[in-house]
């Protein structure tokens, strides 16, 4: 068993993988806090507690689910926006791959050559990764973690990643509203998941957070 952990850098310029360092990753049903495999729930309350303790907490969201490409996507596109706006969090896109030398602005997107500009510009010490490929989020996570401070979460579609301070894997739309419903419970407020397909009031479809106050309405 690796006695190694991923914890919040600044760890190095170069740091190793986590991987290398003999971190596994999770099965079905389990996710790591900073390479500790733990139950998928015990992360869903340390996740919620890490996001509503940040100063700065921010949504990366990819391309996975920022293209239109499925109905998947555009269900999961839709959780995210309630649970950032339950959180509530920023949400800063990594819309494009490609590296946009000699300047990239970090207010946009966040760039996987350089996250860690990002991380800095917006003084972000919570973040959390869903919907970009697994190549390009493990380099964005180790650069971060060798070279800031920031709480690391990915949100993976696949088998999670070492790199991250929390990773969950196999997520879907279910995983992300059961991570708002841990933000509602600690927050004090009653969650209350969207009818899938129900208009709003007047006719439209709403992404509004259905949540009220647990005392008073």
């Amino acid at each position: 068993m690796s006695k190694y952990q991923v914890l919040t850098g600044p760890e190095a310029y170069c740091c190793p993988s986590a991987a290398r360092m003999g971190i596994i990753l999770p099965e079905p049903g389990e996710a790591h806090i900073e390479g500790r495999i733990v139950p998928e729930e015990e992360a869903m309350e340390v996740a919620a507690r890490k996001f509503l303790e940040a100063r700065n907490p921010t949504i990366h969201p990819g391309p996975l689910v920022l293209w239109n490409w499925n109905d998947k996507a555009v269900k999961k596109a839709k959780a995210i926006k309630i649970l950032a706006d339950l959180i509530p969090a920023r949400l800063i896109p990594m819309a494009d791959y490609r590296p946009k030398y000699p300047k990239i602005n970090p207010d946009v997107e966040i760039n996987p050559n350089h996250p860690n500009l990002t991380i800095w510009h917006n003084k972000e010490d919570v973040c959390m990764f869903v919907g970009v490929h697994c190549h390009q989020a493990n380099l964005s996570l180790k650069i971060i973690r060798g070279g800031t401070s920031c709480f690391t979460i990915a949100m993976c579609a696949m088998s999670g990643h070492e790199d991250a301070n929390l990773s969950f894997r196999d997520a879907s739309v279910e995983k992300i509203l059961l991570l708002a419903e841990w933000i509602g419970k600690l927050k004090g407020v009653s969650f209350q998941r969207p009818e899938e397909g129900a208009p709003s009031e007047n006719g439209k479809h709403s992404d509004n957070i259905f949540a009220k106050l647990a005392e008073g309405g």
